[in-house]
C-alpha cells in the first residue's frame, strides 16, 4: 500500500528555517514525480514545489523562489522541502503528493494529477 508520511513541522519565528521530510513506501522516488503542496488558513490548496523523476525541481511560487529548495534521496525513500527565512505568510498544513502517471519525467501542474497524497504536516510562523 503507498504510503506518504511527512514530518518537520512546527512552530516557529519568522526568519528561521526548518525542513521538511516525506518518506515514501512502496514505490521508488525515481519512477514518479513528486510534489508539496499546502493549504493556508482559510485559502486553497496550492502546489510549492515538485522534483520530476530525473530529480529536476520546479517551483510554483514566486515568492517563496530562492527561500525553497526541494530534494530527494532516492535510497532512502525520502523527498525534502527546505524552507528558510521563513515568513508568517508561509504558515500552513504542508502535504507530500506522488504524480498519478508513473515515469514521466515533468511536474504536474494540476493538485488533482496527483493521486497519493500525505497527512501533512503543519508549520507556523508566528511571533
Amino acid at each position: 500500500q503507498v504510503q506518504l508520511v511527512e514530518s518537520g513541522g512546527g512552530l516557529v519565528r519568522p526568519g528561521e528555517s526548518l525542513r521538511l521530510s516525506c518518506i515514501a513506501s512502496e514505490f521508488a522516488l525515481d519512477y514518479y514525480a513528486m510534489a508539496w503542496f499546502r493549504r493556508a488558513p482559510g485559502k486553497d490548496v496550492e502546489g510549492v514545489s515538485c522534483i520530476s523523476t530525473s530529480g529536476d525541481p520546479r517551483y510554483f511560487i514566486d515568492q517563496t523562489k530562492g527561500r525553497i529548495t526541494i530534494s530527494r534521496n532516492v535510497a532512502k525513500k525520502t523527498v525534502y522541502l527546505q524552507i528558510d527565512n521563513l515568513e508568517p505568510e508561509d504558515t500552513a498544513v504542508y502535504y507530500c503528493a506522488r504524480a498519478q502517471t508513473p515515469g514521466a519525467n515533468s511536474c504536474p501542474d494540476s493538485l488533482y494529477d496527483y493521486a497519493a497524497w500525505g497527512q501533512g504536516t503543519e508549520i507556523t510562523v508566528s511571533t
